[in-house]
């Protein structure tokens, strides 16, 4: 089991996690989408979550022809600039189903980053703190993108332990 903690001030930030060795595919971006909210099933199952690998949120790069090719994953932030920029943001970041740390993280409204018709787009940085003031957190929630929260890496520490059997 794992927890999460603000690495400014110590604070948890959700229950007991269980690790999932990859971030769950997405199947189809517009499957499963609840009808009044619009949102998508989150990519991570309530109580589990999982590390990205990959450059996930801003900010964004002007992308090499091969990279603007890639298939769509459903995971990808919605963006006006989203066909010639790709993600370089931080690697391997925390995926968390968003009910299981939203309740304890605060809003963090600033410009644009929480743009989007029915939620955050995520594509405008840290959208949530923790209590402390600290941004650590990015939640992309709007209609048309991933349901999903990322921890920062450096704004957050895991703490395991071993379960005792």
């Amino acid at each position: 089991m794992t927890v999460f903690y603000c690495a400014k001030c110590g604070t948890a930030l959700t229950g007991d996690l269980v690790a999932l060795p990859i971030v769950p595919e997405v199947a189809e971006s517009d499957r499963g989408r609840d009808k009044k909210t619009g949102r998508a099933p989150a990519t991570v199952p309530s109580g589990h979550y999982a590390i990205d690998p990959d450059p996930w949120g801003a900010p964004f790069v002007v992308a090499d022809v091969s990279s603007s090719l890639a298939r769509s994953t459903g995971r990808e932030l919605l963006r006006a600039d989203s066909h010639i920029t790709v993600s370089a943001g931080c690697r391997d970041s925390f995926v968390l189903h968003p009910d299981d740390a939203v309740p304890r993280l605060q809003p963090f409204t600033l410009g644009d980053n929480w743009l989007g018709c029915c939620g955050p787009t995520g594509a405008h940085g840290p959208n949530l703190a923790c209590p402390c003031g600290s941004r650590l957190a990015t939640w992309a929630a709007d209609c048309l993108g991933p349901n999903e929260l990322h921890l920062d890496p450096v704004r957050v520490y895991a703490w395991h332990q071993e379960s005792r059997r």
